[in-house]
């Protein structure tokens, strides 16, 4: 048996009235996620452990079965996993986004999505003019961006800029958790107002300002932490081989500590215009190779983080028509068999552009099992689903059909 995991990231929502009271998964045309519903059984997953932060790292750590309160050490020691950037003893690394501030609000958390190559000459600019022995920024893939520093402490509150759109910056600056770790927060603060008055006007965002478009003018660390210790998928479950494939250096970082070969997809680029079919070809060729892959598609959380309902119901109907259908129409004919799964990481609701604790929808096909009676795959339907709710590493064992440990 081989096992393909579809994620579409952010995909869960809630009803909207521009779409008649449904939500986006519902309003949506997915003929072959309702197939997959029809012939598999459906259920709920909790992702995010209580008290903890519903973000992507902690959801995705979640549905690959990890205990997310023992592994996890900060989203930006997983993005250097993928980029290939050394954690060593006494360094902790952040996820550093370009961010746009108008009027002293937080705008965006994207810099308009800054392309690749502007990103990346502001990135060197910031390391000229303020990486030294301790600290040195790393270009990743838009406005996502690494910090690493040594001498920091990791004991530090800081908030996504995702969750605090509209927000005066200097109202959610960096926050020390105890005594020891205020020198790393004025630090890291301070660095936030450099970067700004080293961005205000730099070239690339007085060209971006004479286009229309939002420069990336300020630096936002978040999310420290240390070398994470995770053991391998195949460690834990019933495979000898595995592979992800994703646009978002997170989703790949985890890959990496998981075990799992990390795929490229030339024009995958984790918003509504990624290569779906691209993607959906690498997965089937990774799934003769591979017992396990791990597919994760971005745009729906990105079209929830700007609040666009519409573009969010075409991400989904993208990856129903783009990605699920022709994986479905070519695994229904191998010999050997494919079990797959299909959810979300988290809600990323388009009313409040941000991530949500609740429960996602899932949907496991395996053509040994028995389907349930749900016939359609949304938010709701799921909830009627055999599995009922799962949490934990519960989903990963009814994927393997292995015992709870």
């Amino acid at each position: 048996m081989k096992y393909l995991v579809i994620l579409g990231d952010g995909m869960a929502d809630e009803p909207i009235e521009s779409l008649g009271n449904k939500t986006p998964l519902q309003f949506a045309r997915t003929p072959c996620m309702d197939l997959l519903a029809k012939k598999g059984n459906s259920g709920l997953l909790d992702t995010i452990p209580a008290g903890m932060h519903p973000g992507s790292e902690v959801a995705n750590l979640s549905v690959l079965g990890y205990d997310v309160e023992k592994v996890l050490e900060g989203r930006g020691s997983l993005e250097a996993a993928s980029m290939g950037v050394p954690i060593l003893p006494g360094e902790i690394v952040m996820r550093c986004n370009l961010i746009c501030i108008e009027d002293g609000k937080i705008k965006n958390h994207s810099a308009g999505h800054i392309s690749n190559e502007e990103a990346a000459i502001l990135i060197q600019y910031l390391n000229d003019h303020l990486g030294n022995d301790r600290l040195q920024f790393f270009p990743g893939v838009s406005y996502r961006h690494l910090l690493k520093l040594k001498a920091g402490n990791k004991h530090l509150h800081c908030t996504p800029p995702h969750d605090v759109l509209g927000t005066a910056f200097c109202k959610v600056l960096i926050q020390a958790l105890n005594d020891e770790a205020r020198s790393t927060a004025d630090y890291l603060n301070d660095l936030i107002i450099r970067s700004q008055e080293l961005l205000a006007n730099h070239p690339v965002n007085r060209e971006r300002i004479a286009a229309g478009k939002d420069p990336a003018n300020s630096i936002w660390p978040w999310s420290p932490g240390e070398r994470p210790e995770m053991k391998k998928l195949f460690e834990i479950y019933p495979i000898r081989s595995g592979a992800v494939i994703s646009a978002v250096d997170l989703i790949k970082g985890i890959g990496v500590y998981a075990g799992l070969e990390s795929i490229e997809v030339e024009g995958a680029t984790g918003l509504y215009n990624t290569n779906y079919e691209g993607k959906a070809q690498a997965a089937l060729a990774a799934l003769k190779e591979k017992d396990f892959v791990f597919l994760h598609i971005e745009a729906s959380d990105e079209a929830g983080h700007e609040g666009d309902a519409a573009l969010k119901v075409k991400t989904i109907e993208y990856l129903d028509n783009r990605v699920l259908k022709p994986i479905w129409e070519e695994v229904k004919n191998w010999e050997e068999q494919v079990t797959i799964a299909l959810l979300p990481d988290h809600p990323t609701p388009c009313r409040i552009k941000t991530h949500t604790s609740d429960p996602v929808p899932f949907v496991i096909y395996n053509p040994l099992q028995t389907p349930d009676k749900v016939e359609v795959y949304d938010e709701f339907a799921a909830q009627k689903g055999s599995y009922g709710t799962l949490k934990g590493n519960e989903f990963m064992h009814k994927l393997f059909k292995v015992k709870n440990s």
